[in-house]
């Protein structure tokens, strides 16, 4: 399965960035390979919010859908988001965000397998060009939106 962790600083504030990361139906605006995002299920909690989410990735012909289950732990300043339904036979990735002074150093982490043999040797060969193009994406999206 491939794994892998980026940490990046970003000069923007750890809430602006929660609300971002989890704005998944705005992911097609900004999000290498990213075709669509719903969010069919939320519940906002006092300790945490928790949602359920399609991302359709890929390209015009080449595509796939598939629904994650998001837990945003607000006092841990955490996202796990867990695979549900799909092409994935698995998949966590985590984002842990700390505020330092007026910018925030984000630390995500994923672990994936796809279903299908032949994608799933693909991906691991494009893997880490991918997760850094898909990094830089977020990155620059907040930026553009948060950064005073």
């Amino acid at each position: 399965m491939p794994t892998a962790s980026i940490k990046k600083i970003i000069p923007c504030n750890k809430k602006d960035l929660f609300n971002m990361i989890l704005d998944i139906e705005k992911y097609p605006e900004f999000v290498p390979w990213c075709l669509s995002g719903k969010i069919h299920r939320k519940e906002n909690k006092p300790d945490i919010i928790e949602m359920e989410a399609d991302l359709t990735v890929g390209k015009q012909f080449l595509n796939q859908t598939y629904t994650s289950h998001v837990t945003y732990y607000k006092d841990q300043d955490k996202i796990i988001v867990n695979n549900i339904g799909g092409p994935l036979k698995h998949l966590q990735n985590i984002w842990k965000i700390r505020q330092i002074n007026n910018q925030s150093e984000i630390h995500f982490e994923i672990d994936f397998e796809i279903k299908n043999i032949i994608y799933n040797m693909i991906m691991k060969k494009s893997f880490d060009q991918g997760l850094k193009k898909i990094a830089d994406a977020f990155e620059q999206r907040a930026i553009k939106l948060y950064k005073k």
